[in-house]
């Protein structure tokens, strides 16, 4: 199906998800701010909040099956599989937080209707983020999804550190905006144009590969995301913000966020930049070298298990970035492959933690942990499954991920940065394996220590498909694989758009 954005009704099809979600998160507000003092309103907009992320889902998916891709004149926004497959990744994980919220919020007396507003509207925002086809469109949907995650991550505000989660987020953000925008204006200034597409064409016809306003725009493009994804050394506020942030959130916010930033980031790369490979290649090197050795080496002296779960975010992004240095289609698809089930594995293992805790679950340890393999074994079993795939365990869905993330890093010559990962994957077992080990070789510290773990049937029957989808596709993962290549096929030069009659872009 070729859909042309110059005409209203394709344009009105191309962005059928974020449109169908803009409209419900409206309809919810309107409804919150109805029926803001019945106590029941909180639960029920946890629900309808499901709801208009199934239908954006639903949306996303029939453009996929139908073969959308845009024709004519590059656009704002992308219209391929590629941001098919990774708003159905958002999607997944936002709405998997808030399945998780729904009681969480409840429990901590966060009575907030907005909350699940917000999260409509962030996500909103990680769409445009993830599809954008122009800096502008990528702009906005990041500055969307950020004011949302602000909010989000102090809206519990009986505690300190909620406030000083969000204010550190907040001032941080706005630093690393203005270095994205003015990264944005710079190109601009160079080529003429704010489109990725024709910013690549522009670089490679007026041969601006080393003008120094291409590449001192890149690289503030690069110190914006750097912050989004927070890899190394950009990553400072991660594991406060984490920490302080009610962990629906926090999932939210590691599973989700990370994932758009990343798509962005690789769009940026594959289509507006190609031609600068040799300039941005060894940056992306070094930032995935030392995200992944910081990321992992202090994760192992960590205590707080929200706070470890917050640096081992930090050494996944190092893998994805791995998986994006070739700048190569192979890296694209394994980087699809790999932030599915990313995804999945952060937000069930983050949900456990919201099980066991109380206020913020800053406290729980991995001591805490001990025994709930015999009093909750199907709570330890997610947690067993969550960790072994998180540390890349044959079996399971992360192995897969790990193992197609070296094959794309090898086959490109990169052996020395796959050495670096294979290390910080094993260094990662210093920190994984002794939550496994607390759950089922430690005997509990009293008979109640479990007993406020309370698990809903809803949320119990969304993780247990989690785990296993994350032990079927450890062992089947052929037909995902696939699924994941036709996805990153966007960047294949016969995707190459056609601008006029005869002509097409060049390959990128």
């Amino acid at each position: 199906m070729n859909l042309d954005p110059q005409n209203g009704l394709d344009l009105i099809l191309a962005l059928l998800p974020e449109t169908v979600l803009s409209v419900w998160a409206m309809a919810l507000l309107l409804f919150v701010g109805w029926r803001h003092e019945d106590p029941r309103t909180l639960r029920r907009a946890g629900w309808l909040a499901l709801v208009g992320l199934a239908a954006a889902a639903a949306a996303a998916a029939w453009l996929w099956i139908a073969g959308a891709r845009g024709s004519g004149i590059p656009t704002s926004v992308a219209i391929d599989g590629f941001r098919w497959a990774v708003d159905l990744i958002v999607l997944i994980g936002a709405g998997l937080s808030v399945l998780l919220s729904i009681d969480y919020l409840e429990r901590e007396a966060i009575r907030i209707p907005e909350f699940y507003v917000l999260i409509l509207f962030a996500t909103v925002g990680m769409m445009l983020l993830a599809g954008g086809e122009d800096l502008f469109v990528l702009f906005l949907g990041l500055e969307l999804m950020s004011v949302s995650v602000y909010v989000l991550a102090g809206i519990d505000r009986r505690h300190a550190v909620s406030a000083e989660a969000a204010l550190k987020y907040f001032l941080l953000g706005c630093f690393a905006s203005a270095f994205l925008l003015y990264g944005i204006a710079m190109l601009y200034g160079a080529t003429g144009t704010t489109k990725l597409t024709l910013i690549g064409f522009q670089i490679d016809s007026l041969h601006l590969t080393g003008h120094p306003m291409v590449l001192g725009g890149l690289a503030l493009v690069l110190v914006g995301f750097g912050f989004k994804i927070a890899a190394v050394p950009f990553h400072m506020w991660a594991p406060d913000v984490y920490d302080g942030s009610p962990t629906p959130v926090t999932a939210l916010m590691a599973a989700s966020v990370k994932a758009a930033a990343f798509a962005a980031l690789i769009r940026v790369l594959l289509r507006a930049v190609p031609a600068l490979h040799a300039a941005w290649e060894p940056v992306i090197w070094w930032l995935a070298a030392v995200t992944m050795i910081v990321g992992n080496l202090v994760a192992l002296a960590q205590k707080s298990l929200k706070r470890m779960l917050a640096y081992s975010s930090i050494a996944h992004a190092g893998y994805l970035l791995t998986a994006l240095v070739s700048g190569r289609v192979a890296g694209a698809s394994a980087f699809l492959f790999y932030l599915l089930f990313y995804t999945l594995t952060t937000v069930g293992a983050f949900a456990v933690i919201a099980f066991k805790g109380r206020d913020g679950e800053r406290a729980v340890t991995t001591e805490d942990l001990a025994g709930l393999g015999e009093s909750h074994p199907w709570v330890a079993l997610l947690m067993t499954v969550c960790m072994l795939s998180l540390l890349g365990f044959p079996g399971t869905a992360g192995f897969i991920g790990k193992w197609y993330i070296l094959t794309a890093a090898t086959g490109a010559g990169y052996n020395v940065l796959a050495a670096i990962l294979v290390l910080a994957s094993v260094v990662s077992a210093g920190y994984y394996l002794p939550v496994i080990m607390a759950m089922y070789m430690k005997p509990q510290l009293h008979g109640e220590v479990h007993a406020g773990v309370v698990v809903p049937r809803a949320v119990r029957g969304a993780l247990v498909a989690v785990a296993v989808a994350l032990l079927v596709f450890g062992v089947w993962p052929s037909r995902l694989l696939e699924t994941a290549r036709s996805g990153a096929r966007t960047f294949l030069p016969e995707q190459a758009v056609p601008i006029s009659p005869g002509m097409t872009m060049p390959s990128h």
